[in-house]
Formats: C-alpha cells, sequence, structure tokens
C-alpha cells in the first residue's frame, strides 16, 4: 500500500490525546486520558496489587472513576463486603467520580449521558465495553489488567492500531436494528465471509446511513463488535443528545488515509438475527431458528439498554402479555433512563405484559449475578454475550438478538421474527 498524506479517525484521535502532531498505526503513543475507569469488580483487585507495590495513592485520582453496576443488588455476603471495600477505597483514594449502587447506572452508558465523556475526548477503562463511548466519537481503550499502570502513573504507552473503514448506505427494514448488523458483520469478519484482519483493529463508521444513526443504535452496533477482539469502534463525533458536533469534523478519517480496508454495506437488505449459543459471532437469521422454545427474556445490558432500545421494544407488548412459560426481565442502562421510562409510561408497558424491572446496571449480563438460568432452560436476550454458563447452569442455552426479537419472542413463547423480511442481507457486500 502507497503511503498518503491522510490519516483516519483512529490515528487523529490518538495523536490528539498523546498531544502530538501526527501518529501512523504501529506508531507508540501516549495518550493523556481525561478519564479512567474501573468497574466495581475490580476496584478491590486494583487496590491490592498496587498497595502490595507499595502504592498508597494514584496519579492524578480526579481523573479516576469507579462505577457500580455488576452488584448493584447485593445477593451474597461477599457482594456487600466488596461494596464497602469500594466506598472505603474511594475515599483514601480522593476518586474524582464513584457511582455507588443506584446512584447511576452503567458505566459504559451513563458517563456519556452525564457529560463526563465527551466527543473527541480520550479514556482507558478495565473494561472492554468501553468501545461503547465510540458512538459519540470518544477514543476508549479497555486494558484489563494493565489500568493498574494507568492508575500508578496516569497513562500507559499503546501503539496505534490500523483501522477499517465501514461505510453503511440504505436503511433498516422494519424490524431490524443495529444489534442485528452487530451480529452479521461480526459473523462475516470471524468466518472469513469478510477476508479481513479485525483483531485488535479499530472500526470506522462512515456513510450517508451513519448521519442518521441515532447514538442509540451506534451503541449497539459499538457494544456487539467488540467481542470479536476489536481495538474499538469509531463514529463521527456526536453529543448523547444527537447533536452533530461540527467543532470536531476534522477528527473524522480522510478519504485518501491508510485504511487496512474498506467494507461496504448496503443496510437495507439486512435481515433480523440471532446469534446462536456459544458467541456473539454465531449468527444466523431468526428464520433459521423460529420456533425455538424459551424460558426467558432479557432487556438490556451495556449493549441494549437505552431509552430508544426501550421504546421500539414495547410496541410489541403495548397490550399484550408475556407467553405464560416465559418470564421476562427488564434492566434500564441508566437511572435518567429509567426515569424518561416511567414518565413516558414505557415501563408500564413492560409490568402490565408480565415483566420484571430490576434496577439499572448490568442485570444477568453480569455474570448471572441475576434472574438466572436453570439447567436445560433457554433464554433470547440483548446481553453483551452467550457464552455457555454464563447467566446459569452451564447446560441452558442462551440466544442473543436485538430488543426487537427479545421482544416479539417473549410474547410469543418462542424465538420469532418482529416482521416478516425479504433476502438474507448480503447481496450488497463489497470489499476492499
Amino acid at each position: 500500500m502507497t503511503p498518503t498524506n491522510g490519516r483516519t479517525m483512529t490515528e487523529k484521535m490518538l495523536a490528539r490525546a498523546a498531544g502530538i502532531a501526527s501518529c501512523k498505526a504501529g506508531d507508540l503513543v501516549r495518550p493523556d486520558p481525561a478519564w479512567v475507569i474501573v468497574h466495581d469488580g475490580y476496584v478491590e483487585s486494583l487496590y491490592k496489587e498496587l498497595s502490595a507495590l507499595g502504592y498508597r495513592r494514584i496519579a492524578r485520582p480526579q481523573r479516576m472513576a469507579f462505577v457500580t453496576d455488576h452488584d448493584v443488588i447485593y445477593t451474597t455476603t461477599r457482594a456487600a463486603e466488596r461494596g464497602a471495600a469500594n466506598r472505603r477505597i474511594a475515599a483514601e483514594w480522593q476518586v474524582g467520580h464513584f457511582s455507588d449502587a443506584g446512584r447511576d447506572g452503567h458505566g459504559h452508558l451513563y458517563p456519556m449521558e452525564s457529560g463526563m465523556v465527551q466527543p473527541g475526548s480520550f479514556v482507558f477503562a478495565y473494561d472492554m465495553h468501553c468501545t461503547n463511548f465510540g458512538a459519540i466519537g470518544a477514543f476508549a481503550l479497555g486494558v484489563l489488567g494493565e489500568i493498574s499502570v494507568v492508575a500508578a502513573t496516569g497513562s500507559l504507552t499503546v501503539q496505534v492500531p490500523g483501522a477499517v473503514r465501514v461505510r453503511l448506505d440504505g436503511r433498516f427494514a422494519p424490524g431490524v436494528h443495529a444489534r442485528d448488523l452487530g451480529f452479521k458483520l461480526s459473523h462475516a469478519l470471524t468466518s472469513g465471509q469478510i477476508p479481513v484482519e479485525y483483531d485488535a483493529r479499530v472500526f470506522e463508521f462512515c456513510g450517508p446511513a451513519v448521519d442518521a444513526m441515532s447514538v442509540a443504535a451506534r451503541v449497539g452496533l459499538c457494544n456487539t463488535l467488540t467481542e470479536i477482539g476489536v481495538a474499538h469502534t469509531l463514529f463521527p463525533p456526536m453529543t448523547y443528545r444527537n447533536e452533530p458536533c461540527p467543532e470536531l469534523a476534522g477528527l473524522v478519517g480522510d478519504e485518501d488515509a491508510d485504511y487496512e480496508a474498506t467494507i461496504d454495506w448496503n443496510l437495507s437488505e439486512l435481515v433480523p438475527q440471532v446469534a446462536l449459543p456459544g458467541s456473539p459471532d454465531n449468527a444466523a437469521t431468526v428464520e433459521t431458528v423460529a420456533g425455538q422454545a424459551i424460558d426467558q427474556a432479557y432487556l438490556g445490558s451495556c449493549g441494549s439498554a437505552m431509552y430508544e432500545d426501550f421504546r421500539d421494544a414495547a410496541q410489541f407488548l403495548r397490550g399484550k402479555s408475556l407467553s405464560p412459560r416465559v418470564r421476562m426481565v427488564v434492566v434500564p442502562g441508566t437511572i435518567e433512563i429509567a426515569r424518561r421510562l416511567t414518565d413516558d409510561g414505557i415501563l408500564e408497558v413492560f409490568i402490565d405484559a408480565g415483566a420484571t424491572v430490576l434496577p439499572p446496571g448490568c442485570g444477568p449480563c453480569a455474570g448471572g449475578r441475576s434472574s438466572l438460568l436453570a439447567p436445560g432452560e433457554v433464554s433470547i436476550s440483548t446481553a453483551a454475550t452467550n457464552n455457555h454458563g454464563r447467566m446459569g447452569a452451564a447446560t441452558s442455552r442462551a440466544y442473543l438478538a436485538s430488543p426487537l426479537t427479545v421482544a416479539a419472542s417473549a410474547v410469543a413463547g418462542e424465538i420469532v421474527a418482529p416482521l416478516p423480511w425479504p433476502g438474507d442481507g448480503t447481496a450488497s457486500l463489497e470489499i476492499s
């Protein structure tokens, strides 16, 4: 590939975060994070690791955020002990933001909602689903255990990832959701249908369809691709309230940038998908598993807990009841989203249908901390992942789908598509 003067959005944002004029894929940079975010399940481990190394304080505590979204209800004594430890550590380290149980909601959602994470900003986080922040054009890297280096020193030297450009055209057909695209695209990549390297790459979305895509839809797409090992997903900067950011227009990738590949996809021919048990990239059309009986439906998680997800799903439950064989769990993403759903009467639709509403947070997706599946049971949900045993017994089976398919299936008592569809969604796929 002949080098060009153009730069990807990834290169522009990491150069900006590192305070340098420019960088290219493969370069080493040291970004200056606006925030360092750690969820409640890892705070105590981080504290013990740094304490063992002799650290009594952390670098720039005002930029450290602890978020409580896994154990928002203490179902074990250990969970209560962990919550108490997190409160003590937050006070001792004087962290800039501590979100206790019931205060904010999901740590991959409310930082955007509250304005903590802004378009164009850079974030280090412990959990890989911080890729959600790419929905508003923020760059976030989930670094797992290396977050201890960031906490101790203030940053981490990283290699600038290569980028893949995804151009979206057309519009979703009725009954199709951004999560469907996420499942289909993930499968096309891991199966080799799209012969593009995806591991540790940043996927940058652009095109006419992107311009019309809400932040809620972008979140669903960012979240799903995370599970196959991409480094990050990026959209052109947009505020959480779906407003453009003209002052950041220069951050968008250049047309002549050195992208490793470009994928063109027309959304108009995409049909409802499910992810078969085992992995979110085990995508198949809903038609292939239609009629599969289900025991539990779950709507929520960091991938599908935005206001629009519940609003659109409610159309399939309004005036109806859940199938007698199905229990349904509904988990709004944040306190503010729960408030809006309440004010607009949307939560009432779910309650009237027979669903159980849990406090904002991860819900069952947090390794089965609530609403467990019994041996042999089948669930359909909008969870981030569905590896075997994730939400209960090892012999349970977990299907993933869009909020629309989950809601329609909860009423039917079996997996069904929210609406009929034509084609198989692959005819307009082009790779260059």
